[in-house]
């Protein structure tokens, strides 16, 4: 693995007017209705315009406030301070094939998430919940409740779209991407946001209350035994990870949303397969298995009862560590864009999909990104057959068509195929 491992202009929409085109991605450093009255009404950052006769309408206005830096810099620090105490990511021994797609998923969000399939007690949920130290900060639009992108109109809420449309200036703060875990018990109202109840009943109102799906826009959600999630979220999830938005219908209030997240996923195959659908929507998929070296398995014991026994002198220890993996995901983040591969690479990579029999393009798509990742956290700007390698068995394994007589493991047929291509 790799070593250790503002102001918005009115000219962004009106050059895209009613059609906006996906972006090409820049990585910061890891790093009116005339004729009737209406009344105004908010609620968790959203202004909902009603009008006082027939149905209801509703717009969306800017409710975001100045937030002094140094005032958001404290809060911040208190947060951190009171939060239970995570495990430091360096900290995690082995598992190495799952820590570089965590971050590969981190220097490139659009890569698609990652699936992490193993046996119970290997690490991943506290593996992928490490990662919360090591998320880059990133320009959202103060009190906006979807984290609003102030320079992509794709990653706007309406809210904040109309605002720029208006020409009126935003509050732009930085904030730490969010992680948010999806309980599997968790409702659908609950996930993709539904009626302000003690609005309706204090002020007689219909308000939208912003869901998972909201908070989650422009960060990461996180799903443990996914394997186990219900049907009906599945489906919220499948539509939400191809289209990038939440759409809302309830009780008269219909409001659509961005939602682009990266999903990130766990689970023990042995409680169940996944939908191919959902499974298809991970762009990378990694395996871990128990740790067999007696030495190694001690080891890890040791570390965890250190860290129980004493969370903060034991992620103190680690604070170097993880300030110098920060660093490189930063600078991996500021120089993707001009990481370049070579075109004969592309056939090889799309001639092997192809001989595999891998459905759609997603797999084509993933695996560019990917490499392109890996050579941007290796300091090179360009690609090498390398970095292809180690990242393509992650990026197909599990598009692969299932053989339910076939023995050997899908990576190794996806290795075996590369090899035999780039050879």
């Amino acid at each position: 693995m790799a070593s250790t491992l503002g102001t918005c202009s009115t000219a962004i929409l009106a050059s895209r007017s009613l059609s906006y085109p996906t972006s090409k991605p820049t990585f910061s450093s890891f790093s009116l209705t005339s004729g009737l009255n209406y009344g105004r009404r908010f609620c968790g950052g959203i202004g909902i315009i009603e009008r006082k006769k027939g149905r209801s309408q509703f717009a969306v206005t800017n409710v975001a406030t100045e937030i002094n830096s140094i005032e958001q810099a404290q809060k911040r620090a208190a947060a951190m301070e009171s939060q239970r105490p995570v495990y430091p990511f360096t900290a995690i021994v082995g598992q190495e094939e799952m820590k570089l797609c965590l971050i590969l998923n981190v220097i490139d969000p659009k890569i698609g998430g990652v699936m992490i399939m193993g046996d119970r007690g290997t690490g991943k949920s506290t593996t992928v919940r490490s990662l919360v130290d090591l998320l880059p900060e990133i320009k959202v639009v103060s009190g906006d409740p979807y984290n609003s992108d102030p320079e992509d109109p794709e990653s706007m809420g309406n809210e904040v779209r109309e605002s720029v449309m208006k020409g009126k200036e935003l509050s732009i703060v930085m904030t730490k991407i969010n992680m948010v875990d999806l309980p599997l018990g968790a409702t659908e109202d609950r996930v993709c946001g539904t009626i302000d109840i003690e609005k309706a009943l204090t002020e007689g109102v219909k308000a939208f209350e912003p869901g998972l799906l909201a908070k989650a826009n422009r960060g990461i959600l996180y799903v443990d035994e996914v394997n186990l999630l219900d049907d009906h979220l599945v489906d919220v999830l499948l539509d939400s990870a191809a289209s990038g938005w939440n759409t809302v219908e309830r009780e008269g209030i219909s409001i659509s949303h961005p939602a682009r997240f990266i999903l990130i996923g766990s689970g023990n195959p042995e409680e169940g397969e996944l939908r191919p659908q959902l499974l298809d929507r991970f762009g990378m998929h990694a395996q871990v298995g128990t740790v067999r070296e007696a030495e190694l398995r001690v080891k890890i014991v040791e570390e965890r009862a250190r860290f129980d026994r004493n969370p903060k002198e034991f992620r103190d220890s680690y604070k170097a560590e993880q300030e110098k993996l920060q660093q490189q995901i930063a600078s991996a983040r500021s120089t993707l864009s001009s990481v370049q591969i070579d075109h004969e690479l592309k056939v090889k990579i799309s001639k092997v999909c192809a001989e595999l029999n891998v459905d759609g393009l997603r797999g084509d798509i993933v695996t560019n990104r990917a490499a392109k990742a890996l050579a941007s956290l290796k300091g090179r700007d360009n690609v090498t057959p390398e970095d292809i390698a180690t990242v393509i068995p992650n990026c197909l394994r599990h598009r692969l068509r299932k053989d339910p007589l076939e023995s050997i493991d899908s990576g190794l047929l996806v290795i075996e195929k590369f090899y035999e291509v780039f050879s």
